[in-house]
């Protein structure tokens, strides 16, 4: 653990908190609430001990280790806040490890509610609102927060530290909740800013303070487009839901649409680093699916060293 300030709360401050999770939802709210209310660095957990890399990164022809996640926690003096931002889950004993160590950070300011960010996935059109269900690990907790608008998770499961924090934290006996954005199906394997909107308005309700989120919902218009785009692409690969009807939409099996998808993308990938004529194909596929903007930096660096050949 390395501390790189002292700091101090004129009353106890609730934590917010994310690890990486579906749709990156969990960790646009807290990137974007961190930035907004002007969030200082104080502290980092040391993720070197937890961190064996099954794979190493190569640019140019160097092969590199990849960068140690970051896992930091920030402060926020008016609206008192400890928000923790974290690159890397950890299953496991790793995982539990870092839970403590968290919350060993936390109990220095007699904490006494944590909230954590994640995705709850539905069969829903992105057009469809998303909703907010929170998982508390006390009746004491998902009490007070019934006049906020949210509503219970189903029975299931949170997977990650996202849902793990909760069990632990309740054995320090502190209040805890997962707030979960409700997002698409097949929207798994993309950014979702709507749902994050959605939490962040809601945590803002909760607990008092007001937050600009114009630049957020400036994202959601644009990611809406790029899934206005995918939806219309699921019609045409099924032929038999209705155009317009975007109910028929949700009954899609999730598991047919985003994993052929991402699959069959990934594999083109890996097929036009070894062969660069197939990445007209490649290019082909993520243009059926309008993905080619989210993609075009990852396409592009498949000709770098092209590039690089030809400036010679």
């Amino acid at each position: 653990m390395k501390f790189f300030k002292d700091i101090s709360f004129s009353k106890p401050p609730a934590v917010l908190a994310a690890w990486p999770g579906m749709g990156n939802v969990g960790i646009i709210t807290i990137e974007f609430l961190r930035r907004k209310m002007k969030a200082e660095l104080f502290a980092e957990i040391d993720m070197t001990p937890f961190f064996i890399p099954d794979a190493i990164v190569v640019k140019h022809g160097i092969a590199q280790f990849p960068d140690i996640p970051n896992s930091r926690f920030y402060y926020s003096a008016d609206p008192s806040l400890i928000i923790f931002e974290s690159d890397a889950q950890m299953g496991g004993r790793d995982g539990l490890a870092i839970i403590k160590m968290f919350l060993d950070v936390v109990d220095r300011f007699q904490v006494q509610r944590i909230f954590t960010f994640a995705a709850f996935t539905q069969p829903m059109s992105y057009r469809n609102p998303s909703q907010v269900l929170v998982a508390c690990n006390g009746d004491s907790l998902f009490g007070k927060l019934k006049n906020s608008g949210v509503l219970p998770m189903p029975d299931g499961v949170i997977a990650g530290l996202n849902g793990l924090l909760l069990g632990v934290a309740a054995s320090r006996r502190i209040d805890a909740g997962c707030l979960l954005g409700t997002i698409p199906n097949y929207a798994t394997n993309f950014a979702y800013p709507k749902a994050s909107l959605e939490l962040i308005k809601t945590i803002a309700h909760i607990q008092n303070f007001s937050v600009d989120t114009s630049e957020i919902e400036e994202s959601v218009g644009e990611m809406d487009q790029q899934f206005a785009s995918i939806e219309e692409r699921i019609r045409e690969f099924f032929p038999t839901v209705n155009k317009d009807d975007d109910d028929e939409i949700s009954t899609i099996d999730e598991e047919k649409v985003p994993h052929y998808v991402m699959e069959r993308i990934e594999g083109l990938f890996q097929e036009a680093k070894a062969d660069r004529t197939k990445a007209q194909e490649l290019k082909k596929e993520l243009d059926r699916w309008s993905l080619f903007e989210l993609y075009e930096d990852r396409f592009l660096d498949l000709f770098e060293d092209d590039r690089k050949d030809r400036k010679k």
